[in-house]
């Protein structure tokens, strides 16, 4: 069973987004899709300073299995990219919501991040996937 915090936002492109108290924003893929992937061998970061529309390619990461894209939950500016992962894409597999962050971003309106996935409704969504 994945681990879903319940103090989290979540797409349904399996990311997870932190509104911290200064309005920046961290986005992370969620457990299950560190999961689901395997193990992470490159992580493609989106650029400081990129303005991108929500739920537009914003980067890649690649597993042993795969590569999938990363989407801007809502619209904004990426103000920061994790550079550990460059060398290190492994921790998003060992700390998906720790470490193992992709990039921060100053979404464009805020409440837009209220129509993103409560934790209870990700849950859900990862049920009806499941059948």
């Amino acid at each position: 069973m994945s681990n879903i915090p319940t103090e989290l936002k979540y797409t349904k492109t399996d990311e997870w987004v932190l509104l911290g108290e200064d309005g920046v924003a961290t986005v992370g893929i969620t457990d299950f899709a560190q999961q689901q992937l395997g193990d992470m061998v490159y992580v493609e970061l989106p650029e400081a300073g990129a303005t991108i529309d929500a739920e537009s390619e914003c980067g890649v990461v690649e597993s042993v299995k795969t590569a999938s894209d990363l989407y801007m939950p809502v619209a904004g500016e990426i103000t920061a990219a994790n550079a550990l992962l460059a060398d290190q894409p492994e921790k998003i597999n060992a700390d998906p919501y720790g470490d193992g962050w992709i990039y921060k971003f100053r979404p464009a309106d805020a409440g837009d991040l209220d129509t993103l996935l409560d934790a209870a409704a990700y849950q859900s969504k990862l049920d009806a996937d499941d059948h």
